[in-house]
């Protein structure tokens, strides 16, 4: 028992029927059978009705908006199959059209390296044409036959005046 049951009182009263049941009251002090029957008093307590009580609905009952997940799964990866096809399907044309072009200057090098040596030959003479009507001789810089292309670059009449 606590402290505060131990200060609980008894007081018998002239206008209740039953004189030994106890009041509860200040002043005496309460005996040992008189603090059992309050403690066994039973109060009478809210029951459940007969077969209990009925379903309490917590779930609402809204209609699903969109469409199921595996729908958009479904469609996310036909989605991406297509990207990745066309995405391979690209990667294969650059790869040809890369793998062209460098077949093509393999092939068109020999013809653009005679082109440019055909144009380093005529300048090439015309620079020994002008050098005769300059100097009046045909003059060699190199001590040998074979010819030697060029080491300068040729630039515009009106940038070098």
């Amino acid at each position: 028992m606590t402290c505060a049951a131990a200060l609980i009182t008894v007081q018998t009263s002239r206008d209740h029927p039953d004189p030994t049941s106890p009041i509860v009251t200040s002043g005496s002090s309460l005996s040992l059978q008189a603090l059992h029957q309050l403690i066994t008093v039973t109060m009478p307590q809210d029951m459940p009705p007969v077969g209990g009580y009925a379903q309490v609905q917590y779930k609402r009952n809204l209609p699903v908006r969109g469409f199921k997940p595996a729908y958009y799964l479904i469609g996310m990866h036909v989605i991406m199959a297509y990207g990745f096809y066309k995405y391979f399907h690209g990667v294969r044309e650059q790869r040809e059209l890369a793998r062209e072009k460098i077949w093509s200057r393999l092939h068109l090098t020999p013809l653009l390296q005679a082109e440019e040596d055909r144009d380093q030959v005529r300048r090439h003479y015309a620079d020994k044409a002008r050098e005769k009507e300059l100097l009046g001789t045909d003059a060699k810089i190199y001590n040998s036959d074979r010819f030697v292309r060029p080491t300068f670059a040729y630039t515009p009449a009106n940038l070098t005046q």
